[in-house]
């Protein structure tokens, strides 16, 4: 840039000069041009002249011929006629468009034309026919073509006259008057087109003059405003090159070759290095570069610039030698490629990532041969991309049809779309394993294809998981069986192929009896060994074509295809049966279980999947509530009572809401005394259709369905509120029982649940006894010690209920808190004659004296009964001899305003 800033004047005028020298070449162009067309159009004067003259002769020729039929006069006149005939037939091809250039010049040259004036008339003809002035004498000219055929007649009718002798005086002066009158025609138009052709030549001259003159000011005015832009240029080119110098992005050094001091340096080299001119000149140029030495001179050289306050930045260094003030001078420019730089070290990050991504990447070119693949494909595949080199990647892969890929990929990839889907991939060592295979392309500025991305991950181990997590959604983990909805829909299958084939389907629904003993009495991971075996043993008993299935806790089912009738499904339920029964060996524990069995066969039972399974269940809850371990077949009746139940769900979620339950108390008086010390709160159900139900109605399906522990959460809430209303209506503090059931007993948040309801109405502990069967206890395991002992804490006694009819166990008689022993009524209600439940009821009464146990005897109805356990020492008594359950009105209105508990007229006196 400095060594042009710095050229001679010369170089600057040579624009100019060659400037001048175009003015003067088409100056003189020009004045070539119009002396061309002038000699044109003395071309066209000269045959006009011509013309003119032949056309005049030829009259005189034709009249003087007429009036002395002289041979050679005739002669002249065709000679005439010719030169006539010679113009006429060149303007007219000339017209025509299409001519023979040569015919008609040697027509012109016959016509006595200049002969360097015919290829200008020839052109003006052709192209400016149109021209003004050439239009009207072209028009004038071809008005006299009929005029002079005319005479051609008149001359051959005169020769003919003449030759056969009859020319008369008369004929002769008939055909001097056509010629005269020819001639009066022919003659105005010779004029016209002379006139026309003369001032057409004035005016071309004159325009000719014109526009030389006005090209040549026109190119004068050009060159002088040229020459003073370009000697303005001149005076500016120093301001204008310091500018472009010193507002370069581009950093320029001017460095000393022979010293290697910087002369010079623009704004941009000075801020970059942080120093001003005075500062930058005379600086060593290799001290601005880390290390203090430039990179190597090369085209492209990249190097560190050092600035003033040590920081580095990367350039690029390109440098030239120039005559600078008549030294050596290099021009050293430096660019910024901090990007650059930038962008190849994200490229190698990028690059190196690629590298080490589990997933494999192909790149290929337009034509899908492979360019480069990363070290995951050569790990996958075993291909390095030498031996992929050139080949298309798709020729490794099929669909998992095992057809090629298909050209709808490639029309998609092509339309700007991208690929994704699973394919057969083969490996260098001719294996095949499934692929995920993924597609894009990459498009130039154009959207033409360049290249094309694979990215590919091994599905094998993705293919085994899906399958088994596949095979987790059909079966259930436990046994293997199907599950629910994959046996709907084997049922659905089995029941479409029966109707089509006109044959019997059945569904069993078995149920084991009591299982739940097993795992309250041992352990969850027991009887989940049992499921197992109970699974094996049904899968035993079906053939081919059977299915198994287990869509709840100790609920199978099973499905009999291809049957003539339903009730060929009774065989295989019997040997269900009679293999559910047998013992099982599970951890040296020998476990003996019975199972209930409904049958629902297809097409009499229902005609759907679901309706099969339900009237089977509907069959198996006829089973076991009969008499268990036996089978039943589905009939009309049982569906209603399965609707019963399911109607009784639906109205038990609502009777929370709706507060439809209540509490009655029934007293439970001290033997000795006749007092009433105690009440039982019994819970009631008051349907809105069906009156009061009692729990034994309601309480196994709250179960079932979870409710329990809210309904036994507000029983404790209710019976606290109570007690307390008690208190300040000035009642006896009388204790109050309440039943618990398993569900709640064993929940985490029981006894803190207890004690909060306790303080929030401020009832004593001691005013609060909870009756707990043996069964609950037995549902605690683990933690019935922990939780006995957590009430004790509290201060609330337990008391044993229904002692003797579960599985008894004398170790709950000595956890804390247990207090009280509740007889049973089954053994009360042989008393006092039954032998077997007299020896009971002492036996039970004589370990509750030695454990110090207060006992209570329940189903109290005759005064025989009354008797006896007064005399065997029972504490006290409850049942309808003394009082039925009351509601809470009632009860008050039993007790009179004096502190003592009432004594009950229904207790007969005591004999002495």
């Amino acid at each position: 840039m400095i060594s042009s800033q710095r050229r001679s004047l010369s170089q600057h005028l040579l624009p100019l000069a060659i400037a001048l020298a175009f003015v003067i070449g088409l100056i003189l162009t020009l004045t070539w041009g119009a002396l061309q067309i002038q000699v044109t159009l003395a071309g066209f004067l000269n045959g006009e002249s011509v013309w003119s003259k032949a056309q005049k002769q030829a009259v005189i020729d034709l009249e003087v011929y007429a009036r002395t039929g002289r041979a050679e006069t005739l002669a002249d006149y065709r000679k005439n006629m010719a030169v006539l005939a010679s113009d006429r037939w060149a303007r007219d091809a000339i017209a025509s468009g299409h001519f023979d250039h040569a015919r008609v010049r040697q027509a012109f040259r016959d016509a006595h034309v200049i002969p360097e004036a015919i290829d200008g008339m020839i052109f003006m003809l052709h192209y400016f026919s149109s021209a003004p002035y050439m239009s009207k004498a072209l028009a004038a000219w071809y008005s006299t073509d009929a005029t002079v055929d005319g005479l051609d007649r008149i001359a051959e009718e005169l020769q003919q006259a003449h030759a056969d002798g009859s020319m008369t005086p008369a004929m002769a002066s008939a055909a001097r008057e056509r010629i005269a009158e020819a001639n009066r025609f022919i003659e105005p138009r010779s004029n016209l087109f002379s006139s026309q052709i003369a001032d057409g030549a004035a005016w071309i001259g004159t325009m000719l003059f014109l526009t030389v003159l006005v090209a040549a000011l026109a190119a004068s005015l050009l060159w002088l405003r040229m020459a003073r832009r370009i000697l303005h240029g001149i005076r500016g080119s120093e301001e204008r090159y310091r500018l472009l110098f010193d507002s370069a992005n581009d950093a320029i050094v001017m460095v000393d070759e022979a010293r290697g001091h910087i002369l010079e340096a623009n704004h941009t080299a000075r801020d970059w290095i942080g120093c001003t001119r005075g500062q930058l000149e005379g600086r060593s140029f290799d001290a601005i570069f880390v290390g203090g030495s430039q990179p190597q001179a090369r085209r492209g050289a990249v190097g560190m610039l050092l600035t003033d306050d040590g920081r580095q930045h990367p350039v690029e260094i390109e440098s030239s030698l120039v005559t600078w003030g008549g030294r050596q001078v290099r021009q050293a420019i430096m660019r910024d490629v901090s990007e650059r730089v930038t962008m190849e070290r994200e490229r190698r990050v990028a690059a190196e990532a690629l590298a080490g991504i589990a997933e494999g990447v192909i790149i290929a070119d337009a034509e899908r041969r492979v360019v480069s693949v990363n070290t995951a494909h050569v790990e996958i595949t075993g291909f390095d991309a030498q031996a992929l080199l050139g080949r298309r990647f798709d020729e490794m892969r099929r669909m998992p049809d095992g057809e090629p890929l298909p050209e709808s990929i490639w029309i998609s990839l092509a339309g700007g779309r991208h690929w994704n889907g699973e394919v057969q991939s083969r490996r260098r060592d001719g294996s095949v394993y499934p692929e995920q295979l993924s597609i894009s392309a990459i498009r130039d500025a154009q959207h033409r294809v360049l290249h094309y991305v694979a990215v590919f991950s091994n599905m094998q181990a993705a293919k085994a998981q899906r399958q088994r997590l596949e095979y987790m959604a059909t079966h259930d983990p436990l046994t293997g069986l199907a599950n629910r909805v994959a046996f709907e829909r084997h049922c659905s299958a089995a029941i479409a192929a029966a109707s089509r084939a006109r044959t019997a389907v059945a569904v069993l629904f078995i149920d084991l009896d009591a299982f739940k003993i097993i795992n309250d009495s041992y352990s969850h991971a027991l009887g989940d060994r049992v499921l197992q075996k109970i699974a094996e043993r049904i899968g035993r008993q079906l053939s081919g074509n059977d299915m198994a299935g287990r869509i709840g806790g100790d609920e199978f089912t099973v499905l009999l295809d291809r049957l003539e009738l339903r009730e060929d499904a009774g065989i295989v339920a019997e040997r269900l049966l009679a293999s559910l029964a047998e013992p099982i060996m599970v951890e040296e524990c020998e476990v003996v279980l019975s199972a209930s069995i409904g049958i629902a066969g297809y097409p009499l039972d229902g005609g759907d999947a679901t309706t099969l399974i339900a009237n089977a269940d509907a069959a198996m809850y006829a089973a076991k509530s009969s008499e268990r371990n036996t089978l039943r077949f589905y009939t009309p009746i049982m569906q209603a009572d399965a609707r019963q139940r399911l109607q009784l769900v639906s109205e038990l979620r609502r009777a929370l809401a709706n507060h439809e339950f209540s509490l009655r108390y029934q007293p439970s008086m001290d033997l000795r005394s006749g007092r009433i010390v105690a009440v039982e709160a019994l819970l009631r159900w008051q349907h809105p259709e069906r009156g009061e139900l009692p729990p034994g109605e309601f309480v196994t399906v709250a179960e079932s369905l979870g409710l329990i522990r809210r309904i036994d959460e507000w029983v404790l809430r209710t019976v606290c509120a109570q007690i307390s209303e008690w208190d300040r209506a000035g009642m006896p503090p009388i204790r109050v029982a309440v039943n618990v059931s398993a569900r709640w007993l064993t929940h985490p948040a029981f006894v803190e649940g207890l004690g909060r309801a306790l303080r929030e109405h401020q009832v004593a502990p001691q005013r609060m006894v909870l009756e707990i069967t043996e069964g609950a206890m037995l549902g605690l395991g683990d933690d019935t010690e922990r939780t006995m002992r957590a009430l004790h804490d509290l201060g609330i006694e337990v008391a044993i209920d229904d002692f003797g009819t579960g599985y008894s166990s004398m170790a709950y008689l000595k956890l804390p808190a247990v207090s009280w022993l509740k007889i049973d009524r089954s053994f009360v209600t042989g008393l006092p004659h039954g032998a077997n439940d007299v020896a009971i009821v002492e036996a039970m009464l004589a370990m509750a004296r030695s454990l110090g146990l207060s006992t209570i005897a329940e189903g109290i109805e005759h005064e025989a009964q009354h008797e006896f356990l007064l005399k065997a020492g029972c504490d006290e008594g409850q049942g309808y001899l003394y009082s039925y359950p009351l509601p809470p009105a009632a009860l008050e209105r039993m007790f009179n305003p004096r502190p003592t508990p009432v004594r009950l007229s229904l207790v007969p006196p005591k004999k002495q």
